[in-house]
């Protein structure tokens, strides 16, 4: 099977949904303390500086933090919620655009005990890596990585050249943007594989 390293160009595309939508069969890789874990992309969300009012909050309420996204696409944003809770984005388009996907699920496929040691499970269950916090656990990655270049040998995306058809993704409202208002809330920038038994529980 061919295998190829997603470069820059795919993350520095203008239009942020299309990147989530196209992540969808790709492969996530990381590189942690000398192990490499990585699994198929099966569920994602967009997130667009123009006409998303809950990225708007974010900008405004993680100004600090918030400047990783303000680079060129490629590279890896992380921030917590909850105080406990890392959430992995890759930033997108360019410096002056502020757009960014994050990966919400993945089905595992490589490392699959080191991500349970991470998780502190003892054998592999459907919530291994189906939710965003619960996967950047699994996969070793944390706020320290924000900035890594998702392109390297640390965090990379693979195509292994699968086709995703349109009639396999369903689109829907992403989670937990109540606190953004309807509009935001109601946007369906939320993707995932329709039949994987690995996309998050959330609704």
């Amino acid at each position: 099977m061919p295998q190829l390293k997603l470069p820059a160009t795919f993350f520095q595309r203008p239009d942020v949904l299309a990147i989530a939508r196209d992540l969808l069969g790709k492969h996530l890789y990381t590189h942690i303390d000398g192990v490499i874990t990585a699994g198929r992309i099966v569920e994602t969300e967009a997130y667009r500086h123009e006409g998303d009012h809950s990225l708007t909050l974010h900008l405004q309420r993680k100004r600090h933090q918030a400047q990783g996204l303000h680079v060129p696409g490629g590279h890896a944003y992380i921030y917590t919620v909850y105080n406990r809770h890392a959430l992995f984005n890759i930033a997108t388009h360019d410096a002056r655009h502020p757009d960014a996907v994050l990966i919400r699920a993945i089905e595992p496929l490589i490392g699959v005990k080191e991500m349970l040691r991470r998780r502190g499970l003892a054998k592999p269950v459907r919530g291994l890596t189906a939710g965003p916090g619960v996967l950047s656990q699994a996969l070793g990655i944390t706020p320290v990585l924000t900035g890594q270049p998702v392109t390297e040998d640390i965090i990379w995306f693979e195509d292994h050249a699968e086709t995703v058809a349109d009639a396999d993704v369903v689109a829907s409202a992403r989670v937990g943007l109540e606190y953004a208002g309807a509009e935001a809330a109601g946007l369906p920038w939320r993707f995932r594989l329709k039949d994987s038994k690995w996309t998050s529980p959330a609704k």
